[in-house]
């Protein structure tokens, strides 16, 4: 995405997103297969695979997971048709004729393989939140700045269309000063289905290295939950967070310019879900300087900002999304598309503008990774972006825990 303000039209606006889509299509040649290494293969990694198999031609080599099922289930796959299964990653990153390796297991062991993973010439798409505490975020940016390998961190509304145009735009001045940023996600765990649901009474301990899925975590007896649902627990995740929040502060930073908040605070509850260690209902409130005196020029009208942020795990209705607010205008932005409100417009005539996503995000953004793998070109969102993201969650969280703030 240019940094550079423009005067938005609406012939220059759909012009510019028919030629982001062209550019986000292409892929290797036929003869550029990736050799890739499968690094935790649970349900996130299924759909990353999903992407993989649209964005250029590739040989899913070997699978690293504790879990049996998780590591047969990547067989399947015409791609992994002779891949060797493993349950230690270290085996995956000791095979030299990988190329890169997918990351998507429970956040304790992110920066750990990542950084192993570099270190043995890997280039290396990492799912968010990029670290697990505040404190990885430096060790994971020296692992990455001290190579020579490309690293895609999974925030994927930088290769969104719709999320690119719109930041394009309100970079440009097109809503005015931006004061607040709302943001909001709303999901269901209640639900047989929801993401991560437990499976009671289906579970083989057997088919487990639970010792091997903990890691670094302290040691503690297996327990159904914690396994299916580790982002609600301290010890292998952050909660709303740095699940969902991620997302959306990440958005944000790339449109806004400032990434580092000098005050926090958060409010969060467990009203529904009492043996998660992470709060279900969550309300939290950011405070963002205005950008640095670099960073002014890249956006037509700079203010300092808020950014607040809502959810609960029990009602998935409106689902997630965020509305930036201007004093011109308000545009409201998910994934499926964004709308900008003029003010001072109202009846037929508002929305004055309009953008339905035309695919999946984390399709575009595989396809860059793939892309940058054989340009060695600089990611859509390279290490510092995630690092940004997961600290400003990690700092909700540290609210939390303390006495419901923050401050610089």
């Amino acid at each position: 995405m240019s940094n550079q303000p423009f005067a938005t039209t609406r012939r220059s606006f759909l012009v510019a997103s028919g030629l982001t889509a062209l550019a986000s299509a292409r892929a290797f040649g036929a003869n550029d297969t990736l050799r890739v290494g499968v690094i935790g293969a649970g349900q996130r990694m299924d759909t990353l695979l999903n992407c993989a198999e649209k964005s250029g031609p590739h040989e899913i080599v070997a699978v690293a997971d504790p879990y049996k099922p998780h590591r047969e289930e990547v067989l399947k796959r015409e791609p992994a048709a002779g891949a060797i299964l493993h349950i230690d990653y270290r085996e995956v990153l000791d095979n030299h004729s990988i190329d890169t390796v997918f990351i998507a297991t429970p956040d304790h062991w992110h920066v750990r393989i990542a950084a192993d993973a570099l270190a043995a010439g890997k280039d290396v798409y990492l799912e968010k939140p990029v670290t697990h505490t505040i404190e990885e975020g430096e060790t994971l940016r020296k692992a990455v700045r001290s190579s020579k390998q490309i690293l895609q961190c999974g925030m994927q509304q930088r290769s969104w269309i719709h999320f690119r145009d719109a930041a394009r735009m309100i970079r440009a001045g097109e809503i005015g000063r931006v004061l607040q940023v709302r943001t909001y996600w709303w999901q269901n765990y209640q639900r047989a289905s929801a993401p991560g649901s437990a499976r009671t009474g289906s579970f083989n301990m057997a088919d487990l290295d639970w010792k091997q899925w903990l890691g670094s975590a302290p040691d503690q007896p297996f327990n159904e939950d914690r396994f299916y649902r580790w982002r609600w627990y301290w010890n292998f995740g952050g909660g709303a967070m740095t699940d969902l929040f991620t997302h959306w502060i990440d958005v944000v930073h790339m449109t806004l310019g400032s990434d580092s908040p000098s005050h926090v605070f958060m409010l969060g509850d467990k009203y529904h879900f009492q043996e998660w260690d992470c709060p279900d209902t969550v309300q939290a409130a950011l405070r963002y300087p205005a950008p640095s005196a670099a960073e002014p020029a890249t956006i037509a009208q700079p203010s300092p900002f808020d950014v607040v942020y809502e959810g609960m795990m029990a009602s998935s209705i409106d689902d997630g999304g965020l509305e930036f607010r201007g004093t011109d205008a308000t545009l409201k932005i998910n994934r499926s598309g964004m709308s900008l409100f003029r003010e001072g417009v109202h009846g037929d005539i508002n929305p004055v503008l309009t953008e339905r996503s035309t695919g999946d995000g984390t399709v575009t953004h595989m396809q860059n990774f793939f892309e940058c793998v054989r340009s060695r070109k600089e990611p859509n969102a390279p290490v510092e972006a995630g690092i940004s993201a997961a600290h400003a969650s990690h700092l909700c969280n540290q609210a939390y825990h303390g006495n419901g703030q923050w401050s610089q």
